[in-house]
């Protein structure tokens, strides 16, 4: 990767760790840093949250925490995945990379996304304390925007703008016998395998792409994303 890249990199990462700071529910305000060395040594990035941004230029990126008390208050006394409480935060800093898809947030090893040389990494400090790491990494063969690629494959898609497809809003499901079909009459209630809260299943020409849930907008029902699956996540 040339130098010009890697600058470009670093200073991207550096604005989005500033977006992902400001968003983050802690509470004392983090100041990011960019780490003048590779890796994140010394820091435990064992459990940390990975995710990958589709888009003209894609990236994947991950954040570590030092220390999880740093996040417990906005927890509260409720069980709070760690991805959940990340979320927005990371939201913020996807948003920072142009016009694209933040794809699914989860929980694993990010000790080769850290050490990789082609990664921009910056420190989060909690005052003068190091509290966490947030890491950059531009996927290799995206297109640049602006690029001949890009506005090669920006035309192609052009040809299929006016393609309609089928968005379906899925709140759950049940198996029935047609006994039972057979007597359903007005009034009858049917349960599904969907407890209350859960997210609804958001599907595409019958293809699940996201979750979301499902809100009342001027008296008609609508669906708000919530969770938009990665590739590998997308079942058919």
């Amino acid at each position: 990767m040339s130098m010009t890249m890697n600058l470009t990199t670093a200073s991207l990462a550096l604005r989005a760790a500033e977006a992902l700071a400001e968003n983050l529910p802690t509470i004392k305000a983090l100041t990011p840093v960019t780490r003048e060395r590779a890796g994140a040594a010394g820091v435990d990035v064992s459990a940390a949250v990975v995710a990958t941004f589709v888009g003209a230029s894609s990236y994947d990126m991950a954040m570590a925490i030092v220390d999880g008390s740093l996040l417990a208050p906005a927890a509260g006394e409720a069980t709070v995945s760690l991805t959940d409480l990340v979320h927005g935060a990371l939201v913020g800093a996807s948003d920072v990379l142009g016009d694209g898809v933040l794809g699914d947030q989860r929980v694993e090893d990010a000790a080769a996304l850290f050490g990789d040389p082609d990664t921009a990494v910056v420190e989060l400090f909690d005052g003068t304390e190091l509290a966490g790491l947030f890491g950059l990494r531009a996927r290799r063969g995206s297109t640049r925007p602006g690029s001949a690629a890009a506005e090669d494959v920006s035309g192609r898609l052009g040809r299929i703008n006016d393609v309609e497809m089928a968005l379906t809003v899925e709140i759950g499901r049940t198996r029935m016998p047609v006994r039972d079909v057979l007597n359903l009459e007005p009034g009858a209630v049917v349960e599904l395998d969907r407890s209350a809260g859960a997210p609804a299943d958001i599907l595409l020409n019958g293809r699940l792409i996201a979750y979301g849930e499902v809100v009342v907008v001027d008296q008609d029902y609508a669906v708000r994303v919530t969770q938009i699956l990665d590739t590998p996540d997308i079942v058919a």
